[in-house]
């Protein structure tokens, strides 16, 4: 069983202060390496199914290695309220966006702790509610789907997402954008929410990054003919 130290030491070797200076601008802690994805992907292959060290890379703090926490744990074996502390303890916007809610989709708890995270004051829980929700509607058939509460949802983003923060302004697009593609019944829907919406204004804080346009993305899916076709996981 690899361990620990010798995970992080790996995490620290393949760190790039130029990478630590690029990811700062995205809301980056100060305890971090500065890994690559890719170089993720090859130490999580190593140590795939080591669920109790996926619980101690994330409680390190470490941003590099709460990423690589998510991409190793089974989201099926955590408990709900590991998963809620998960989402409280999310150090910067590539946790608390794309690891929490990756593990959290696997959870048969994950639905529930959406709900819960979108009404969060906190702008990153509720960022992790909008995306958490998103991976629902994506990998879940449209049969078990609570259709009526989606679209209270989608209302729910047309009133309030003038007034939100600004990461929840981001995520609640990306769940527009999510259910218009992956929700057969309720395209109609989304595709109006869409239109509501136009371009939402998010602050990048200097960088390249651009918020897609809702519009644009679900009637690239429908040209595709890919309405609907659930995806297995949401993990990368």
């Amino acid at each position: 069983m690899t361990t620990l130290s010798n995970v992080m030491a790996e995490l620290k070797k393949k760190g790039n202060p130029l990478r630590i200076k690029a990811f700062a601008p995205h809301g980056a802690p100060d305890n971090l390496f500065g890994v690559s994805v890719a170089d993720m992907k090859v130490i999580a292959k190593k140590i795939k199914g080591e669920q109790e060290l996926a619980y101690a890379l994330y409680e390190t703090g470490n941003g590099d290695a709460m990423y690589l926490a998510g991409m190793v744990a089974d989201g099926a074996q955590m408990t709900k309220s590991r998963l809620d502390t998960w989402a409280k303890k999310a150090s910067w916007p590539m946790v608390s966006e794309y690891t929490v809610p990756r593990v959290a989709t696997e959870s048969k708890h994950a639905r529930a702790l959406a709900l819960k995270w979108i009404d969060s004051k906190r702008e990153s829980i509720a960022s992790t509610g909008w995306n958490t929700y998103a991976g629902v509607v994506t990998v879940k058939p449209d049969d078990e789907l609570d259709l009526p509460e989606i679209k209270a949802l989608l209302k729910k983003v047309e009133t309030e997402i003038d007034n939100a923060p600004n990461r929840v302004r981001y995520t609640m697009n990306g769940f527009v954008i999510a259910v218009g593609s992956f929700v057969q019944p309720l395209l109609k829907q989304a595709k109006s929410t869409a239109k509501k919406l136009g371009k939402v204004d998010v602050d990048m804080h200097g960088t390249t990054c651009k918020v897609p346009l809702a519009t644009e993305c679900i009637a690239k899916v429908e040209k595709s003919g890919n309405i609907g076709k659930k995806r297995k996981s949401i993990k990368c």
